[in-house]
């Protein structure tokens, strides 16, 4: 179970390393974040009673422009960052995360958002016999993603600057265990950076203007895997392939176009279907319903280097189960290994309500 979660985690720092550094420029910065969890989710409503706080960490590697993605992204940084989060439930317990992240600057570089995605370790989940209340984390381990929105101001003596701003850290397990109705935190963060060679500051490259990218209509195929669990506690965890279909259009150097289907095969939906035929029998279920679906998605794919952020909305076509509606949304992490293959990991939901991690691999022909 550990290395699944850690998956995620591989992939990010997988692109991080992956990246030939020219520039030996990095920096430090250490937040302090206090705030509310929110009630997104009425089955959560009993946990939501302190304010937590807790510390951002991160180690930062800055870009200069040597090659064309750093241009186009305005000279970002990626790293590491470490999170605490005292959740002040005895419920919730306490997490403890890693990540891999971005950062993006806006407006004269004195404003960064930070996306960061890992895995974190929670210190209280739930459990039948000792902590039975706790329906928001049903595993220790977790995949969880930050988002900070700081205003920086750099160098302000000796290498030192300051920070201030917004942060939301969110908590799941995917259903990969169930109860899984998560929690996602809003925050104040202020912090202080820290230059390491701030003695010799390097100069950015300045911006070329480059041609225009396109590429011809692709072909992909993909076949995802997993394990999760129905909502209802006891009937165990399941796996689950996905076969998925498409053809995509590079529009540009950031951005391609998706069109294609899935094939859902989902051992949870048929364990789920039996157990309310023979508990709910009012229900009008025989047991013997279809657990398989078909659905076809538009999607969106955001290059920065060799990784890339998938978005996908989809429509089940053949949907012979009600289950969470007849739409899903697709969201995760591509990395291109060579320009035909790429090893994906992304979340399939249902509005907020998440069905499972998918591992995949692909081909692009």
């Amino acid at each position: 179970m550990i290395k699944t979660y850690l998956i995620p985690f591989l992939f990010c720092c997988a692109s991080l390393f992956s990246q030939e550094v020219k520039e030996t420029s990095f920096f430090v910065d250490a937040n302090y974040f206090y705030g509310s969890i929110v009630r997104h989710n009425k089955d959560i409503s009993h946990l939501v009673k302190g304010h937590p706080e807790g510390v951002i960490i991160s180690y930062n590697r800055e870009t200069f422009g040597q090659e064309r993605w750093e241009q186009v992204y305005n000279y970002p940084d990626y790293g590491f960052s470490f999170v605490y989060q005292d959740t002040e439930s005895e419920i919730l317990g306490d997490n403890f995360g890693l990540y891999g992240h971005y950062n993006f600057y806006f407006l004269k570089r004195n404003l960064f958002l930070r996306i960061g995605q890992g895995i974190a370790y929670n210190t209280n989940p739930f459990d039948k016999e000792k902590n039975p209340k706790n329906n928001a984390y049903g595993s220790s381990f977790l995949s969880s993603t930050y988002v900070m929105l700081n205003y920086n101001k750099q160098h302000i003596f000796e290498g030192f600057g300051i920070q201030a701003g917004l942060s939301i850290v969110h908590y799941s397990n995917a259903n990969v265990k169930a109860p899984n109705s998560s929690t996602n935190a809003i925050t104040f963060n202020l912090g202080l950076q820290y230059e390491i060679d701030s003695e010799e500051p390097s100069e950015y490259i300045e911006k070329k203007k480059y041609e225009s990218y396109t590429e011809p209509i692709a072909l992909n195929i993909v076949l995802r895997g997993g394990f999760n669990e129905s909502d209802y506690i006891g009937l165990g965890q399941q796996p689950f392939g996905v076969i998925s279909a498409y053809a995509d259009k590079r529009i540009g150097f950031k951005s391609s176009i998706q069109l294609g289907a899935d094939a859902f095969f989902a051992k949870f939906l048929k364990k789920e279907v039996e157990f309310l035929a023979t508990a709910y029998p009012t229900r009008g279920l025989t047991g013997d319903e279809d657990y398989k679906r078909v659905g076809v998605f538009a999607g969106h794919e955001l290059h920065i280097n060799k990784i890339s952020l998938v978005s996908q909305f989809g429509y089940y076509v053949y949907y012979p189960y009600e289950f969470e509606g007849r739409t899903y949304i697709r969201a995760g992490l591509n990395y291109n290994f060579t320009e035909q293959l790429f090893g994906a990991v992304t979340l399939k939901s249902h509005g907020a309500k998440a069905e499972g991690i998918e591992f995949g691999i692909g081909i692009r022909i």
